[in-house]
């Protein structure tokens, strides 16, 4: 059997910065073993699996793998997925045009918008699967100690470190400054002996900033699950933007803010993530950015 992928670097528009992506074309027949045995081959934060979708009037079903397990929504994976398929501009032989493809995934359906500069496709933009979620708040001690940092680094004036999810659930944590932010180091042993029990095990930490074009500055660990860092968490920051915005006193709404994370990590990555608040309830958040193609090949599969 013979496999067809490409990866893409996600959340840029330069090549070997941003977060790759591993995209198999064409893994229908595959069964899900098979599916989590690529992916770890590969090795990425993530990597998507393109297969017929269940319902034709929708693109493809998507679905999502880290090294370790299956995901039931993430950003850069339907950020870069869109961005192959509409270059491609087939999926198992049914045209893929226009501005806009569904994903049907474990979450839910997934529409993504594609973004274009003329006729060239350079990225895309995804409206989350799920409407905001906000769940418990969790110990400013332990996402100190999870993340290295002193308990006096946690920003608490706007929120606590709490669990928030438009698809996928985090811990998100406000940070004081940019140089905590910058001098944070994931400890291995307390996130696999103590942020594991957690309902959430992912810690995404920020910092609002006035740099330039960028207004928020991100870093998220997950050591236990492979993933050290993330050089940029499309399913973290579509949420953030959304608590951003609930926290907000407008009844009515529309937050834009660009996010840079990945930085510290040598491969930064640009976000453009959006929400809109409409009655005093967050009814839209967005993630986006563009992408950039670095590989194709075959997996020659035994």
């Amino acid at each position: 059997m013979h496999l067809q992928f490409q990866t893409v670097d996600v959340f840029t528009g330069t090549q070997f910065v941003g977060n790759p992506l591993a995209v198999v074309l064409n893994a229908e027949g595959l069964s899900t073993g098979q599916m989590q045995a690529i992916a770890a081959e590969f090795n990425l934060a993530e990597t998507t699996f393109i297969l017929p979708p269940k319902d034709t009037a929708h693109t493809a079903e998507v679905r999502i793998f880290t090294p370790r397990s299956e995901m039931p929504f993430a950003g850069h994976p339907n950020v870069g997925t869109a961005y192959v398929l509409a270059r491609a501009g087939t999926s198992y032989g049914r045209p893929v045009g226009g501005d806009r493809v569904l994903f049907e995934e474990k979450a839910g359906l997934v529409a993504v918008e594609i973004l274009r500069q003329g006729t060239t496709v350079v990225g895309a933009r995804l409206a989350s699967p799920q409407p905001l979620a906000v769940g418990t708040e969790i110990a400013g001690e332990l996402v100190a100690s999870a993340c290295g940092l002193s308990p006096a680094d946690i920003e608490t004036a706007n929120h606590p470190p709490i669990i928030a999810s438009c698809g996928a659930p985090f811990i998100l944590a406000e940070l004081k400054s940019r140089t905590a932010l910058l001098g944070a180091s994931p400890n291995a042993d307390v996130f696999q002996h103590q942020v594991a029990k957690q309902p959430v095990v992912s810690i995404m930490i920020y910092t609002q900033v006035h740099e330039g074009d960028i207004d928020i500055r991100a870093r998220m660990f997950a050591p236990h699950l492979n993933i050290l860092e993330d050089p940029a968490t499309g399913s973290a920051n579509v949420a953030l933007i959304g608590l951003l915005a609930k926290l907000r006193p407008e009844t009515d709404l529309a937050l834009l803010k660009t996010i840079a994370q990945g930085v510290e990590m040598g491969r930064p990555s640009i976000m453009t993530a959006e929400a809109v608040k409409a009655g005093g309830t967050v009814t839209a958040t967005y993630i986006g950015g563009r992408c950039v193609p670095v590989m194709s090949g075959v997996i020659e599969l035994a």
